[in-house]
């Protein structure tokens, strides 16, 4: 009997030391992970935590929308673009980046830090997804010094792996070839010609096109169509030319202008081409002609990005963005890869566009039919994260181009950041003294609590600023130093739970395993309270209300695990030492002084408190 109740009593206090040593290894892993993210991270992580817009100044830019010839822009689009580009601001993480617009046309983008070229590119990209089946290809030099392997689709795991194509010349074409247009002569007589001339090529043209129709995207009988309007305004085509010849004039590494049409036009202009039309693009590796787009952007629900694991569930190490389509993009794709499936050579590719930019071109090795696709090429993590960030929020309504780019200081001064920490550590100072005097020796549990859990929330936001680009900013230390409050509001409900079970005549030991019962409760239904709220402010406030509820939050997850690890356990060991068990006047747990009255049963051969001050009342 005696061993089942200390088996009950022990089982009761629980493993304090295992739960300082799970805190411990929290702590070392949160701090391990930042000198790791700081010697080896690319680029280099911090021992400190990064600064938002208002703290540490950053830089700011001017977009202007790049609106094709005769099309104009509304406040709508607008509106519209500024939404998608906090978006892709918001999806890279915390950033406190400010997005606003200026006129009838101009975005303004402030970032904080020095934002990599790469990252302003991303923001004012249209990011306009295109599935095109390739049609032909012919082999340009490289930019690159570095080979680039073909990526594939993925194929269901059970069905054999193919070997990725090399990219060829196509020497065999479909239809008439290029049909050049004669350069005008000064003679007067003849000054009619080129122009009588070029109005029958572009009616022989149309003839042709029309008696020759493409039957499917896949159709070589698309390059004798003639060009869409958009490359005859940009004055990358003549009325009467098909793809064939736009295919052959494009240009993917031409840099001088003197020499013609530069390959950033022509890349431009291809970002414009109609998705129910033809296009042209290249790769590091080929020049290609496809087909009109048969899935597209505007089908997407998800993008996420990760590592590629092969059909044993490894890790390859191989950079891939995953799409997943809704109900009809689905269906779209599935019909397409049962078709390329079945065809050989270069129609058997299918090109995935965005921007004029042709991103990969895999081979079709089965049909997919799941409505999900894997993106794989030569990605980065962050061109990959860029990317699929990209295609979650949406096509910008238009591109943007670049006006101006300025470093910008400061918003909040350092007198303004000094009082704010002046303030915090006054609330801090407050919170110790109220604790001591009120607690006593106890009091040093709440400051020990308090340092440990500024400790973990420092290394978190260092963290989070590495992993997640957070960035704290005067918002946010507002909502360190109201933590503070939360923080200390735990430990006082749990401490006058164990309070006033030693008044009720428990033995300290009991008292501590009986009112953490009873406060732990209520601690954690106070915090996820205070979580809820935080996070009805993120999600539907504006950036400054954002960062204030993000550490909120933080913190409030924090405190539950410092008063569950550290507060509790610590409490724990201390009640069976003689200074606290014993209810010392200056422990905090002074019977006498809590105002202990009547006896309670604490177990067979055992008295309270209560019982051994009533018995030395009644000797005196």
């Amino acid at each position: 009997m005696n061993q089942v109740a200390t088996r009950a009593r022990r089982s009761s206090t629980g493993h304090p030391r295992r739960a300082l040593v799970i805190l411990v290894l929290i702590f070392a892993a949160l701090y391990a992970g930042i000198g790791a993210t700081a010697a080896w991270g690319s680029p280099h992580g911090q021992w400190t935590p990064k600064l938002g817009l208002d703290l540490e100044g950053g830089r700011q830019i001017t977009l202007q929308a790049q609106l094709p010839k005769g099309k104009s822009i509304n406040s709508g689009q607008v509106n519209q673009a500024v939404d998608i580009i906090r978006q892709r601001v918001d999806g890279s993480g915390v950033s406190e980046a400010d997005v606003s617009t200026l006129g009838s046309d101009n975005i303004v983008v402030a970032l904080p830090g020095d934002p990599s070229e790469a990252t302003l590119r991303s923001l004012a990209q249209s990011s306009q997804l295109a599935f095109r089946a390739v049609l032909k290809t012919a082999a340009i030099q490289p930019q690159a010094t570095t080979p680039q392997t073909q990526p594939t689709l993925p194929m269901p795991q059970t069905a054999p792996a193919t070997p990725k194509p090399t990219t060829a010349p196509s020497s065999s074409t479909a239809g008439p070839s290029k049909s050049a247009t004669p350069k005008s002569t000064k003679s007067g007589a003849n000054a009619a010609f080129p122009q009588a001339f070029a109005a029958g090529t572009a009616k022989a043209t149309e003839t042709a096109a029309a008696a020759n129709k493409p039957k499917n995207a896949s159709d070589l009988a698309w390059a004798t169509q003639p060009v869409s309007q958009t490359w005859i305004t940009n004055g990358l085509a003549k009325k009467g030319e098909t793809y064939q010849s736009l295919f052959t004039a494009y240009s993917c590494n031409n840099t001088d202008a003197k020499a013609g049409p530069t390959a950033q036009q022509w890349r431009e202009v291809a970002a414009q081409a109609p998705l129910n039309e033809p296009d042209v693009g290249c790769d590091a590796q080929a020049k290609y002609l496809m087909g009109p787009s048969e899935v597209n952007g505007a089908m997407v629900t998800n993008a996420t990005w990760g590592q590629v694991s092969n059909s044993q569930g490894t890790q390859t190490g191989e950079i891939a963005v995953n799409l997943t389509f809704n109900g009809k993009g689905t269906t779209a794709f599935a019909n397409v890869t049962q078709r390329l499936v079945a065809l050989k050579g270069d129609q058997n590719r299918f090109a995935i566009t965005v921007d004029g930019n042709i991103i990969s071109a895999p081979t079709t090795q089965a049909a997919i039919t799941n409505g999900q696709a894997q993106i794989t090429g030569n990605f980065t993590q962050a061109s990959a994260k860029s990317l699929s960030n990209q295609l979650k929020f949406g096509a910008l309504p238009f591109s943007f181009k670049e006006l101006t780019s300025d470093q910008i200081s400061p918003q909040v001064g350092a007198d303004q950041l000094q009082k704010g920490m002046i303030a915090g550590a006054i609330g801090l100072l407050l919170v110790v003294i109220y604790s001591l005097l009120q607690y006593r020796a106890l009091g040093f549990v709440t400051v020990f609590s308090l340092l440990i859990s500024g400790s973990l929330t420092y290394g978190a936001v260092t963290f989070l600023g590495y992993a997640n680009n957070f960035r704290l900013s005067m918002a946010g230390v507002t909502g360190l130093i109201v933590a503070i409050g939360v923080t200390a509001d735990s430990f006082i409900v749990y401490f006058e739970r164990v309070r006033d079970e030693v008044r009720s005549g428990r033995p300290l030991g009991a008292a501590v395993q009986t009112g953490w019962a009873r406060a732990k409760r209520t601690i954690i239904i106070s915090d996820a309270v205070n979580f809820l709220s935080a996070a009805v402010l993120y999600f539907l406030s504006t950036s400054d209300v954002k960062a204030f509820a993000f550490t909120l939050g933080l913190t409030t997850v924090l405190d539950v695990l410092v008063v569950m690890t550290f507060t509790h356990p610590v409490l724990t060991l201390l009640a069976r030492t003689e200074f606290f068990g014993n209810g010392h006047r200056w422990s905090g747990f002074d019977p006498e002084r809590l105002g202990a009255k009547g006896v309670t049963y604490a177990g067979r051969g055992r008295v309270t408190i209560a019982d051994r001050k009533a018995a030395e009342g009644a000797q005196i």
